[in-house]
């Protein structure tokens, strides 16, 4: 390797990344030189005429680690604190990365020797990790074309290439739009209702850019309280046309990667690109997840209706609004709370400063599983936000989490974990840590107050550390499925619902908050004010997320030809909103998850995972919520286990039966309806 490599930091094996080292032009001669490596380095494996799992497989999962290794900072980087420079280098490398998982799906060599290893006599002697990676191996071949003639091949690889480029520019476009619509509102009149928190935030951001006054931004935290808080009817309709408007070069986008996931899922023989996704998910057919959500709709809806005629009645009475309009709905439905439940949002969230939140969240996962976890100060970081953590058992370290929690400009709206380095077995018998990166955007500290969390705040803290989990408490050393990694798609949420329950716990709730003034714990009337308030709108809530998973999934089932997407969510939101939306509301162009995320036929993830989470959750209603065996059963068979089996036999070892949809149904408020099967 020759100096100029050397002196690449994402060319380093390091333990983690060097973050501040990380420049825009470090990025592409990396990428490009792992690959060419990688390519080489198959071919000499391939020479060899009886491959196993020691001479072909596990060096190959070492090739796709140092990849691995070098992209996962570069594309944390670019969501996190991108720069035009840092956006120009990342895009340069998709093409590389595109062709390159193609060629390797599509390795008509590879996919012979996996073959000859799976027929071998040589595997029944595997490890049950290393069996079930070789078979998502050979079906993921499949997936990606191995089978195709040339001609389609190539045609795949141009799908493939194009649909990664797709992806890329969507989520730049919805971050250029959320970043470039600014409000400077200089009268303090203006934003009547509106809570000294976002106040000084927005003070502090107009102070940034030399402003007098209060900066308003799209950014989700200033959004939010806006349509929650200010009483300026005119004012929240102007920020929500901004918001569900949007990207409007994406309305191109979207029609363009929907023909091409059909195209795709056609050249591989299935009907539509549903089919091609559940090929691996839970899921059994598409009709299965279409009767699952329409029947789920079919329960809530009643309720949904009856909450939605209550917040008309009370806008009538209250405020005499009769035309009630989706900028309304969020301000109404605060109001109602704090009428019928005396629950202050805003008075509450005083209670939930972000470090008494993370304190009382690192103590539930200790009393769950018995880890402890640690705060480390010596290490690289990309932001002076950010910090870094190690997760202990017994003394000794087994994964570190970076966690990044405020918004700030540059950075990519919405919550989630990502993978820094996958827990896996080295060449020399070591165990590579498992590394995650958990990634928030709430209201960040001012000079007057430290991050205050809304209690959806909270809950949203509990989900995506529920994900570092599934990833950072693996026991599985085969990388392919480690950690989340082979997990279906579908399952992938049961982790990060299933410790969300905990932030609604009696037992639980004085470990995450205190007045973060006084130190007071949070007072009993207002904590049970708080939880008699917890299913407030719960059927309006679950029709929203069955709209969302219905538009998703009749967009890539059944596609009918000239069928727009504006016509698809016309008719799903015909059966499924209970106030229709303005006709300039475009969030189709927003809608990152599966445009821009993984989640393409797939968003019905977060209902289907629900119910096995909330069944899972009862197995500790049953005894305690702090139950060891209970805990450490969780631990041991869902945790720990990765994707080694399939999610369903994995549930039903911990549970002992099948899911049942019971509990979400009494979780929710909803129980007592017809059932759901």
């Amino acid at each position: 390797m020759n100096s100029g490599r050397i002196d690449n930091p994402l060319l380093l094996d390091e333990v983690l990344p060097r973050f501040p080292a990380i420049r825009p032009e470090h990025v592409e001669p990396a990428i490009r030189a792992i690959v060419e490596d990688n390519l080489r380095a198959i071919d000499l494996l391939l020479q060899n005429p009886a491959p196993d799992w020691k001479s072909l497989v596990h060096p190959l999962h070492n090739l796709n680690d140092r990849l691995e290794k070098a992209w996962a900072p570069v594309s944390h980087m670019n969501a996190v604190v991108q720069s035009e420079a840092f956006r120009a280098a990342h895009d340069a490398c998709l093409p590389l990365l595109s062709d390159y998982h193609t060629r390797l799906g599509q390795h008509a060599g590879l996919f012979d020797a996996f073959h000859k290893i799976r027929s071998s006599n040589d595997f029944f002697a595997l490890g049950v990790a290393q069996k079930k990676s070789i078979d998502n191996a050979l079906r993921d071949f499949r997936l990606s074309g191995v089978d195709l003639c040339e001609e389609n091949k190539k045609r795949f690889a141009e799908i493939s290439a194009r649909l990664s480029e797709l992806s890329s520019c969507f989520s730049n476009n919805v971050m250029d739009a959320t970043r470039a619509w600014k409000k400077l509102v200089q009268d303090a009149d203006e934003l009547a209702g509106l809570p000294e928190t976002a106040r000084n935030v927005a003070r502090a951001q107009a102070a940034e850019k030399n402003q007098q006054g209060f900066l308003l931004t799209l950014d989700a935290p200033c959004y939010i309280a806006v349509m929650t808080y200010a009483d300026d009817r005119d004012l929240r309709k102007e920020m929500y046309e901004a918001y569900v408007t949007r990207a409007p070069d994406n309305a191109g986008i979207i029609d363009e990667t929907l023909a091409l996931r059909v195209e795709l899922s056609r050249l591989l023989g299935f009907s539509d690109y549903a089919e091609y996704s559940l090929a691996t998910k839970m899921a059994e057919s598409p009709q299965h997840v279409s009767d699952f959500l329409w029947q789920l709709v079919d329960q809530s809806r009643s309720v949904a209706l009856a909450e939605f005629g209550e917040l008309k009645e009370f806008a009538l009475e209250k405020f005499g609004l009769s035309d009630l309009q989706s900028w309304d709905v969020a301000w109404l439905s605060e109001k109602l709370r704090e009428e019928s439940y005396a629950v202050d949002q805003e008075q509450l969230r005083q209670y939930f400063p972000l470090q008494r939140v993370l304190n009382g969240l690192f103590l539930v996962i200790k009393r769950l599983f018995s880890v402890d976890v640690v705060r480390n100060l010596e290490v690289d970081l990309w932001h002076a936000d950010a910090e870094a953590y190690s997760v202990l058992r017994n003394g000794h370290v087994i994964a570190r989490f970076y966690l990044d929690l405020y918004a700030r400009d540059n950075k990519r709206g919405g919550a989630w974990m990502g993978d820094c380095r996958v827990r896996r077995l080295l060449d020399d018998g070591s165990i590579q840590l498992p590394v995650a990166f958990l990634v928030c955007n709430f209201m960040p500290p001012s000079n007057e107050q430290p991050c205050l969390l809304t209690f959806s705040d909270v809950t949203t803290l509990f989900h995506e550390f529920g994900h570092g989990l599934h990833h950072m408490l693996t026991q599985v050393d085969c990388a392919p499925v480690s950690g989340i990694n082979g997990v279906e798609w579908d399952a992938v949420e049961l982790p990060s619902q299933f410790l969300e329950n905990w932030c609604w716990q009696k037992e639980v709730i004085p470990l995450i908050s205190s007045h973060f003034r006084t130190g007071d714990s949070l007072p009993v009337d207002m904590l049970d004010k708080m939880l008699a308030a917890k299913n407030f709108q719960s059927g309006m809530q679950m029709l929203r997320q069955l709209e969302f998973a219905l538009i998703d999934f009749l967009l890539h089932w059944r596609p009918e030809e000239g069928c727009s997407v504006q016509s698809v969510i016309d008719t799903v939101r015909e059966k499924t909103a209970v106030l229709y939306p303005p006709s300039f509301n475009r969030f189709q162009n927003s809608f990152s998850h599966i445009f821009a995320g993984g989640y393409a036929a797939g968003y019905y993830s977060y209902k289907w995972a629900e119910v096995l989470s909330a069944d899972a959750f009862s197995a500790f209603e049953e005894s305690d919520i702090f139950d060891d065996a209970t805990g450490h059963r969780f631990l041991v068979e869902v945790l720990e286990r990765g994707g080694t089996e399939d999610a369903m036999s994995l549930f039903r070892r911990f549970r002992g039966r099948d899911p049942s949809v019971d509990a979400l149904l009494r979780h929710a408020g909803l129980a007592g309806q017809r059932e759901v099967a």
